[in-house]
Formats: C-alpha cells, structure tokens, sequence
C-alpha cells in the first residue's frame, strides 16, 4: 500500500483493496487494472476483490458504465425497489436519467386519468406508469418521480435532457400498463413479507460490543473478564478480528492461570452469518446447547455476538409486529378458527376448524397432500404456543392420508400433546371432515427456550 493512503497495512491485500473501495466517493468509478495497479496486486486478486464488494452492496456494475462505487443500502432501504430493479423486471430500456436508477421509489402512480387529478398523486420518489402522454412525463419528472413508458413509445428528445438534468430515469416497456403494475406490486408485496422475517444482523445491530479475548491473553484473564461481566463464554479473535476460537468455563477447568487461551480453547467454534433467520441462529443453539454465538462475515471477521436471550426476545417482538404481507401458509391458514372443548374438568382440547378452498386442490382435484401436511403443522404450531408457552422448530413430520379430502368441505384439526418436555415435544393431529378420519401426523418438535 502506498503512504499516506491511510489504509492498514496490516490488512490483508484483499482488505486493503475492499478498504480502498469504501473511502471513494460514491459515483467514481472503478476499473481491475487500476485498483492493481495502485495497490500493488495481481489483477486477479483485485478483481475478486471487486466481486466480493459487490456482493456487500457497495459498488455496482453498469451496461456502457462499467463498475462504480455506490451507497450500501442498509436493510431497511433495501426493502423498496430502485429504477433500476423496475427496469430489469419490466424488460425495459432506459431513455435519459440513468444516473437516477439506483434512486429507491416509494409508490407507482398509474397514469390513467386527467392530468388535473392525476397531479394529487405525484410526488417525489414516485413512479408513474403511464402511455405516451408527454405532458405527464415532464410534470412528473419536475416533481421528482421516475417515468415508465408502457406500450414501447420512446419519448422526445427534450424529455431525454430533462431526464438527464433531473436525473430521473424514464424507462420504456413493451408491456401493457396493466401487465408492468401487477409486475410492480408483486415485487413490493414480496418485500413485505421479507420485512417480517428477523435476521441475526438486525439483533447484532443492535445489541453491545462484544467483549473479546485474545489467543496470548492468559487463563486468568479469562477469570477476571468472567467476573466483571457475569459471563462464562467469550470469543477468542487474532490481531485481524478473526475468530480464532471459543473460551468457556469449561475449557479453563484444570487450566492454570499462567496458561495462555491458544492452548486450551475451544477451535473452530460454530458461527452464524448475519443474513440468516433469526429462528435459524435459534435452532442452532437449541440443538448444539450452546449459549452464545459469534457473529462473522465470509472471512470469519467478527461483527458481533447474539445470546440465546437475544434470540428468543428478537422472536416475541416478531410475533408481534403487524402483518405487512401474507405468506402461502397465511393464505392456506385464512379462514380457520380456534375452537376449545373441556372434556371433564383437568382436560382443555383445542380444534381448528375450516373449509377447503379451490386453490387447495392437488392435480387429481381433491385437497393436496401438501396442503393438509402444512395445515397440521401450523395447528400443532399453534396448539404447542398455547400449552407449552414456547417456540419450536420441527424436527420430523410422518403424515398418513387415509383419503382424499373434497374441495369445499369442512374440515376439523384436532392436536393432542403425546409428550411435552423441556426440550423436545411429540404431538398428534388428526384431521377429519364430514365423513371421518382423513388424515393424521406425527411430529416430534425441538423446543427453543432459554
């Protein structure tokens, strides 16, 4: 690395070259045989470099542009669609403003009235979709939202150089106004539903520093760093920020305090990525018994730590977040109710009761098999919330048809608990309609609990 770049040189060159890229300016554009040559790598070296800051989301590789540096869109941004997205999907070409495709939009407008009404619509990071109608395109670019062309009509030359100026793209499909929207909405509905979905990066976000050991610091400073915390387990990182290893309670028994942690460590420790599901990190902890677990990007950089607490309070504060979008199991589920019958006086049993939709149905026209097998799960979900007081994952479904289910008939899912423990449980469901006994599942559940 050259003086006076302030990057370190302790940094590995692949560092360096992804150090290098973060301190450009946003829109400065970035070759392979630059980037080697200023640094002092093989092209190869910088060119996988690139690659993987592109997987980060901090440059982007343009048509006619080349490579460039751009904003990493945090999470929460990177739920709305930009210009660019749109125009991939819609197939189309971009006439004017494409330094504004990496612009986020928050809505479309359809053009499909007068302009006087139209004009209530419109603002700023909108979209509107509309023909060839060009005093529509040039009041919504002058308000700050993109155009998208239906029906293939290019638009003139004076839109194109207030596009350019404005930089708001207008793009042009060959798709029908109707087509492009449906296109359009699908997409934002899907990112709804994905911000429903927790990831351990949100938990990492925000929780403290994790507290840290090194491979030369000794037995006895693990002590002290146990007491002062109320901690017994501590990611052990190189002079990198490299997880190296793991120090627990247990691997300090019998160790003396003199004894240095490379030494008596637990190596190759399980980690979690950052962009994996919350109940993921969850069932991993459930199943390997272990508390806490180190957080590191593909290079096995630390980025944080989550506990087993973290998880189970980021999944209640989940729960109960409002719905933003509907799933295929809350589309299958929709319509069913809970029901409750006391038999005796100790004895509470619940039901789920529903009809069979068309859409259920499998190729032969009955109900699917799939179908009825994702209804029990999520009633043994559900039944296991209510007497258990816990979350869980499946670890093994066996499902027995003993036959077909009919479109439109009624439907009674009964869960019985065969046994509840502390950490796997076994239930039943049986599923019955007019005629009697239809369907049953067996499914043993890994309990998630602290």
């Amino acid at each position: 690395m050259t003086k006076g770049s302030g990057i370190d040189a302790s940094l590995t060159k692949h560092e360096q070259i992804l150090a290098a890229i973060e301190k450009l300016e946003v829109g400065s554009k970035i070759s392979v045989r630059a980037i080697a040559k200023s640094l002092g790598v093989s092209e190869g070296t910088a060119y996988k470099a690139i690659k993987d800051a592109e997987t980060a989301g901090m440059v982007s590789t343009r048509e006619r542009i080349g490579t460039v540096r751009i904003e990493k869109r945090s999470r929460g941004t990177a739920i709305q669609l930009t210009f660019r997205e749109v125009a991939e999907m819609v197939e189309g070409q971009v006439h004017g403003g494409e330094i504004g495709l990496d612009k986020p939009l928050h809505k479309f407008v359809i053009g499909a009235m007068e302009l006087e009404a139209m004009i209530r619509y419109i603002d700023e990071g909108s979209l509107l979709i509309v023909g060839n109608r060009e005093s529509a395109h040039r009041y919504a670019l002058e308000q700050g939202a993109g155009v998208l062309v239906t029906g293939g009509f290019a638009p003139g030359e004076d839109m194109k150089r207030l596009a350019d100026e404005l930089a708001l793209p207008i793009i042009v499909s060959r798709y029908d106004t109707f087509t492009v929207a449906s296109m359009i909405n699908r997409a934002m509905y899907d990112r709804l539903i994905k911000r429903k979905i927790m990831l351990v990066e949100d938990i990492v976000a925000m929780s403290k520093p994790a507290q840290v050991l090194m491979p030369t610091d000794t037995v006895a400073a693990f002590q002290r760093l146990a007491v002062q915390t109320g901690l017994s387990r501590f990611p052990v990182i190189d002079e990198r920020g490299r997880v190296a290893g793991m120090m627990t309670a247990k691997d300090a028994v019998d160790a003396a305090e003199d004894q240095t942690l490379d030494r008596v460590m637990t190596r190759h420790p399980i980690t979690v990525a950052p962009n994996i599901a919350v109940a993921s990190a969850a069932h991993t902890m459930a199943s390997e018994g272990i508390d806490l677990l180190p957080v590191v990007d593909r290079h096995r950089k630390l980025l944080g730590v989550v506990s087993r607490r973290d998880v189970l309070d980021a999944m209640k504060y989940a729960g109960k977040q409002q719905e933003t979008g509907q799933t295929f199991d809350d589309l299958m589920w929709d319509g069913f109710e809970q029901q409750h019958v006391e038999e005796g006086t100790e004895h509470l049993e619940y039901r789920y009761v529903g009809k069979m939709m068309p859409q259920m149905s499998g190729s032969l026209g009955t109900v699917s098999e799939g179908v009825l097998a994702a209804l029990m799960t999520e009633a043994a979900r559900r039944f296991i919330r209510i007497v258990g007081k816990h979350d869980y994952v499946c670890e093994s479904l066996t499902t027995y048809f003993l036959r077909p289910v009919q479109i439109d008939s009624d439907i009674v899912m009964t869960p019985r608990a065969l046994e509840i423990g502390r950490k796997l449980s076994k239930l039943e469901v049986e599923v019955a309609d007019g005629r009697g006994l239809a369907a049953k599942a067996m499914i043993t559940v890994q309990t998630i609990d602290p």
